[in-house]
C-alpha cells in the first residue's frame, strides 16, 4: 500500500500519482493529509505538510481532488488523519465528507483507543473503516483492545520511532506480526521503514500488506524540479518493483 501525501500546493500531481499508483497495481493507497504538528511522521513527510501548509492547501481542497480521483481507479483511497483535523471538522461531518469524496476509511495514529468508542462507532455507522495502530512497545491486551475498535486492517508499526527509511527491520517483529494475525480477523498490514524488495520479501509471509511511505514522498517531492511525468514513471517503476518481489 503506497503512502501518498497531499504534500504540495499543486494537488493535481497527487491525483495523477494516486492513478499511477492503482495502475500499477497498488492494492490500496493511503493519502496523508497535511497536519502541523504530525505525531508519527519522519522528517521527509513532514516536509510535505510543510510545503502543503505554505501553499494553504486545505481539507476541502484535498477532497475536493480525490472526489475526481476515486471513481477512476480500482484501488480504495484510506486517509491518514490526525485526530485534531478530524475534531475540529467534527467526527460525523468528518467521516460523511471523506466518504462522499471516495475515501474508504481513515487512519488516525494520534487517538488513543480509550477514547476512540466514538469515532468507532460513527465509523461502523457510516462503513466507512477506522484504522489504529499497534506497536512494538504496544502491551498485548492493549492490542487486543485496539483490535476491537478498528475495522479495515490494523496497521502495525514495524519500528519504535517515526516512519522514514531504514535499512534494517527488528527482529522481533515477524513473532509479534505472526502473533497479532492470531488474535483477531482483521488484516494486519506493516508500515514505517519499509522501502525495498529485500523488506518486501521478508516481511510477505507474515503479513496481509505492506505500506511504503517516506520513500515514495521523498521521490514525489522531485516533481517540483523535474519533468512530472519523469518522476511519475521513476515513482511507478519503483511500486512495480516492489509488488514483482511481493507477488514472487
Amino acid at each position: 500500500m503506497p503512502f501518498v501525501t497531499a504534500g504540495d500546493p499543486d494537488l493535481s500531481f497527487t491525483a495523477e500519482l494516486l492513478g499511477e499508483l492503482a495502475r500499477r497495481g497498488s492494492h490500496l493507497c493511503e493519502l496523508g493529509i497535511p497536519y502541523s504538528d504530525p505525531i508519527a511522521d519522519g522528517p521527509v513527510i513532514q516536509a510535505s505538510y510543510t510545503r502543503a501548509l505554505a501553499g494553504r492547501v486545505k481539507l476541502p481542497q484535498i477532497l475536493e481532488m480525490l472526489s475526481g480521483v476515486a471513481p477512476r481507479i480500482t484501488a480504495p483511497v484510506v486517509t491518514m488523519v490526525s485526530y485534531a483535523i478530524i475534531y475540529r471538522h467534527g467526527l460525523e461531518k468528518y467521516v460523511v465528507a471523506a466518504k462522499a469524496a471516495g475515501a474508504a476509511g481513515a487512519i488516525v495514529p494520534d487517538l488513543l483507543v480509550d477514547e476512540a468508542a466514538e469515532l468507532s462507532a460513527i465509523c461502523r455507522k457510516h462503513d466507512f473503516s477506522l484504522v489504529q495502530l499497534i506497536t512494538p512497545t504496544t502491551p498485548r491486551e492493549r492490542a487486543l483492545k485496539i483490535a476491537e475498535t478498528s475495522t479495515g486492517f490494523i496497521y502495525y508499526v514495524s519500528v519504535t520511532g517515526i516512519t522514514g527509511e531504514r535499512t534494517q527491520l527488528p527482529p522481533e517483529l515477524l513473532e509479534n506480526v505472526a502473533w497479532l494475525r492470531g488474535q483477531t480477523p482483521l488484516p494486519v498490514c506493516i508500515g514505517f521503514g519499509i522501502s525495498t524488495p529485500a523488506h518486501v520479501k521478508l516481511l510477505a509471509p507474515v503479513a496481509d500488506g505492506l505500506i511504503v511511505g517516506s520513500a515514495i514522498v521523498r521521490r514525489a517531492a522531485e516533481a517540483a524540479t523535474r519533468p512530472r511525468a519523469d518522476v511519475l514513471r521513476e515513482i511507478g517503476d519503483y511500486v512495480s518493483e516492489l509488488l514483482a518481489a511481493l507477488n514472487g
